[in-house]
């Protein structure tokens, strides 16, 4: 019972707040190689790639051991190229965003995924809704509140709260150029807001390939192999410049070789079994975690400012968040209670029996 429960509960919840909290030193370190001259181009295609070369390791001891696994048919192989393109398009938007804006404000847009997954696993029947229920009303109002929250980040910058002396002064100095600033701040927002809608969607179609093939490796490995055929091109088309493709042994080889191994790769392993294991509004909610980190290592790492819009919205967001994770806990606290309750069918047999064996009694007496 008890190696059950730390199997479905402790290591799910410990692997989603350890990969989050990789993610924020993902767009730390890839904010910081960005301003050494990094493409960003190059870094999504050498991610897919280094990804490719991780997975690929332990790939032959998976095929050995699952055997047993229905065969790729042409059907699930071109959902997984969709998983590609999805995940492709989605870190081109998610990127680009964060090249305009800051760590921060990519952590706290992220709050938009719970929302947007819990809309869309009702639209395509993963998720039951009952209306009169207190879960559902829970969820519903705290989708809208993460999406108010959102609206806020995106839409008021405020005034700076937080930074360290040189961001305070490149601010002062950049004072006349304060809308090109906002417009590439309402721009980039705009750019996570759509990686934030996309990877939703990568959640559902990812759900619908593991009722068909639970082989989480295998799933992820052909999904970055794919992400790795489609960005490549795509990426050599956009920066032709063939320098911005060299990789300069400092912080740009660290930020390539970490978001590889740790984002797209082992990321989007643990997605991957957590969605086959507690579904895609699990896996979800935990986005919001990254926002304190993020914060702090934005100011402390890159001396980017903290804004009040960000805080502000960052704290209608949690609420929104929280509102969330309690009724996704309340509805699986009560589909246990349901599991639990004897069904009248199963009472049946045993009244039968019973019965049975006084009339057996009967004719012996």
């Amino acid at each position: 019972m008890r190696e059950r429960y730390c199997y479905k509960e402790v290591l799910p919840f410990t692997a989603m707040v350890a990969i989050e909290c990789s993610n924020v030193g993902v767009n730390i370190l890839f904010k910081a190689a960005t301003q050494k001259g990094l493409s960003y181009y190059a870094f999504i295609a050498y991610s897919y790639l280094i990804s490719v070369l991780f997975l690929l390791l332990p790939l032959p001891f998976v095929f050995r051991w699952s055997r047993g696994l229905p065969p790729l048919n042409l059907s699930l192989i071109s959902r997984i190229f969709l998983l590609g393109v999805i995940g492709v398009i989605a870190q081109l938007s998610g990127y680009k965003g964060l090249n305009y804006t800051s760590p921060t404000l990519a952590s706290a847009l992220s709050n938009l995924i719970p929302a947007f997954t819990f809309i869309l696993a009702i639209i395509f029947r993963m998720e039951k809704v009952a209306l009169r229920s207190s879960s559902t009303q829970a969820k519903i109002l705290g989708s809208s509140v993460s999406i108010l929250g959102a609206l806020i980040v995106l839409l008021y910058k405020g005034s700076i709260i937080l930074s360290t002396s040189s961001a305070t002064l490149s601010h002062t100095l950049l004072s006349p150029m304060e809308s090109t600033s906002q417009t590439n701040w309402v721009l980039g927002g705009s750019l996570l807001a759509i990686e934030y809608l996309l990877v939703p969607i990568w959640y559902i179609v990812q759900t619908d390939i593991m009722k068909q093939y639970p082989a989480e490796l295998i799933v992820v490995f052909l999904y970055n192999l794919s992400g790795t055929l489609i960005s490549a091109p795509i990426c050599l088309l956009l920066e032709e410049n063939l320098s911005a493709w060299k990789i300069n042994p400092d912080v740009t080889l660290m930020a390539i070789v970490y978001s590889g191994f740790f984002c797209t790769g082992l990321s989007s392993l643990v997605h991957t079994w957590g969605i086959h294991l507690k579904g895609p509004v699990y896996v979800s909610i935990f986005k919001p975690l990254s926002i304190v980190v993020a914060a702090v290592s934005s100011v402390i790492f890159l001396g980017d400012a903290l804004y009040s819009g960000t805080v502000v919205g960052a704290v209608i967001l949690s609420f929104g968040f929280y509102a969330v994770i309690w009724g996704n806990a309340k509805q699986d606290e009560l589909s246990e209670d349901f599991d639990m309750r004897p069904s009248s069918s199963s009472k049946s047999p045993l009244l039968l029996s019973y019965k049975g064996k006084d009339n057996e009694e009967t004719t012996h007496c």
